[in-house]
């Protein structure tokens, strides 16, 4: 999109002056997203969210494995917000990662910033938004990044491509709720709906004429991206009469799984081909909640139309896919455990087998106690959540420019533990001690090249429930999951080492575990929380940091000539 030529030069200039530009292979790449407020009609109401460049969802950013983008955004909205570029790894450059007060301060109202967006590995599927409280609500986006120059994918090429964003919808002011919530202690308002690229579908109020529709030929084969990027629940989703064949999650290349229907946590990503070869005609597509959880959650269904091209008699009824129930944990178990790499000549994995940094980390809901039990939560007291037992606070400056300039004191300490501070029974009865966390904000240092082992354990404080971790910075194994308490001595022995997900999103499933690797070979401070939005604002959060190595390819990057300022705000 064209916005502004001299903008281009001086923010473009300005990387090359301080940050520098990392040498890559690859193409460059420019878009400009504008920020700003524009009406929507949804429900039978109109209200006015926050868009980029208009649109629900975003632009969709389209490069090649290798390549580069810079990205200028220009904040024309209401209030500072940042971008995050989820799932990219962007190697020594946590600068343009995004979390708010994390890797940076918000890009002010009236103010712009570019993003500088490395490509490294990644090949497929993966997703943009904004990671400022709750406005990830309808700042959304796709990224799809084809395979390199005089490269293919591992399967015949499809025909044509086709990419449905799964989304929610809130009637009320998004950025309100949550902030309302906080203040009271209680849980947040749930979606009003489920959205197909933006649209409710057939079976909400005043939707039927704004169904999103899929065009497709007879015969054809199609690569379908599917994003989940609903704000506080897992979703089924599946095509009525045609079968999913998934072939890659989270921008990573997996063993084909043909299946009827899939689940997907919000942040995970997953491409499947489908082959138009049913008698043309008109075909819903659907996704619902998966919640196993005794917690508040939309159960509402998202609809779009698969349509044939062609002349032909349109039946009186269109066909509906059968979706697995809500709490369906079993349907949900038997999509996620067929998930294994590719792990081919041409797209292989590197299992770390020398681990040198281990961690076992309690995923829980809590409670903060309110003076007078003045709070809409449980007993009085206000909801929190945690790892480890620490509720992470946000700092009121980056976590990043404070540790890159050396001037950590008041911003963060370094002593996240790497085991729960207390062993009990963490899925059986775990009695009132376990309630209340600690809150602040404690980071994780790691040396570079670790090879880093992460368990994490669900628990049964308050509400159990599957919860999908997404760490920033880095795709990593999903070598294991199971059910109860993870048994240091057994439940190693279950690992796949030999073809496992690599993935940045994870479910550690309801009152159960899921042990996760990765090498620390990427420079940098680095997110890691719950991507069910009201945990994350909660507390279920941390940040790795990741040292220096010896070599100028293993440092991290100085920043670009400009970032926000915190301050300004």
């Amino acid at each position: 999109m064209e916005f502004n030529k001299m903008s281009w030069v001086l923010a473009f200039l300005g990387f090359m002056f301080l940050g520098g530009i990392c040498k890559a292979e690859g193409a460059t790449h420019f878009y400009d997203f504008v920020l700003k407020e524009t009406n929507f009609t949804r429900l039978c109401s109109t209200k006015s969210i926050l868009t980029v460049n208009g649109s629900l969802p975003g632009p969709t950013i389209t490069v090649q494995k290798g390549d580069t983008a810079f990205v200028n955004v220009h904040n024309q909205g209401l209030y500072g917000l940042t971008i995050h570029w989820h799932g990219v790894k962007q190697p020594r450059n946590p600068w343009s990662d995004g979390p708010e007060n994390i890797t940076q301060c918000p890009i002010p109202a009236g103010t712009n910033f570019t993003y500088e967006i490395i490509f490294s590995t990644e090949e497929g599927t993966l997703w943009w938004h904004a990671h400022s409280d709750w406005s990830r609500a309808t700042v959304y986006g796709a990224i799809i990044i084809l395979p390199a120059a005089n490269t293919t994918y591992p399967f015949a090429t499809p025909d044509a491509q086709e990419t449905l964003i799964l989304g929610s919808w809130f009637k009320g002011v998004v950025m309100e709720i949550i902030s309302d919530a906080l203040a009271t202690g209680g849980e947040p308002n749930i979606s009003d709906a489920f959205t197909i690229n933006g649209q409710p579908g057939h079976l909400y109020s005043c939707s039927n004429e704004t169904t999103y529709r899929w065009l497709v030929d007879f015969g054809k084969t199609y690569l379908l991206r599917v994003i989940n990027a609903v704000m506080n629940e897992e979703m089924f989703f599946a095509i009525a009469d045609h079968n999913l064949a998934v072939v890659a999650q989270d921008a990573a290349y997996i063993k084909p799984i043909t299946t009827p229907y899939i689940m997907i946590t919000p942040g995970q990503t997953m491409d499947i081909l489908v082959t138009a070869n049913q008698p043309p005609s008109h075909y819903y597509i659907a996704a619902t909640s998966f919640v196993d959880g005794n917690v508040a959650f939309h159960n509402g269904t998202t609809t779009a139309i698969l349509e044939y091209n062609g002349n032909y008699s349109t039946p009186p009824t269109t066909p509906f896919p059968t979706l697995p129930d809500h709490d369906d944990g079993t349907a949900a178990e038997n999509f996620t455990k067929q998930v294994r790499a590719l792990a081919s000549e041409d797209h292989p994995i590197s299992v770390p087998l020398n681990i040198s940094t281990s961690m076992y980390i309690a995923v829980s809901i809590n409670e903060r106690i309110c003076t007078n039990s003045s709070c809409a939560g449980p007993n009085g007291n206000a909801l929190a959540a945690s790892l480890n037992n620490i509720s992470f606070q946000t700092p009121s400056i980056s976590v990043l420019q404070a540790y890159y300039g050396g001037n950590t004191s008041g911003v963060y300490a370094t002593n996240f533990p790497d085991i729960p501070p207390y062993f009990f029974n963490f899925t059986g009865d775990v009695a009132n001690n376990t309630i209340y966390p600690s809150f602040g904000t404690r980071v994780r240092m790691i040396n570079y090249g670790e090879g880093v082992e992460i368990v994490f354990q669900g628990t049964s404080i308050i509400a159990p429930e599957n919860h999908p971790m997404h760490l920033h910075g880095f795709s990593f194994y999903l070598v294991g999951t199971g059910s109860g308490n993870f048994n240091s001595t057994t439940s190693p022995t279950t690992y796949n080492l030999v073809d496992p997900p690599e993935v940045n999103t994870s479910g550690v499933p309801k009152n159960g575990w899921a042990a996760i690797r990765f090498v620390a070979d990427n420079p940098g401070v680095w997110f890691m929380h719950c991507h069910l939005e009201r945990h994350a604002s909660w507390g279920m959060d941390t940040v790795l940091i990741v040292r220096n190595g010896n070599t100028s390819e293993s440092t991290i990057r100085g920043p670009p000539a400009y970032m926000p300022s915190c301050s300004n705000s």
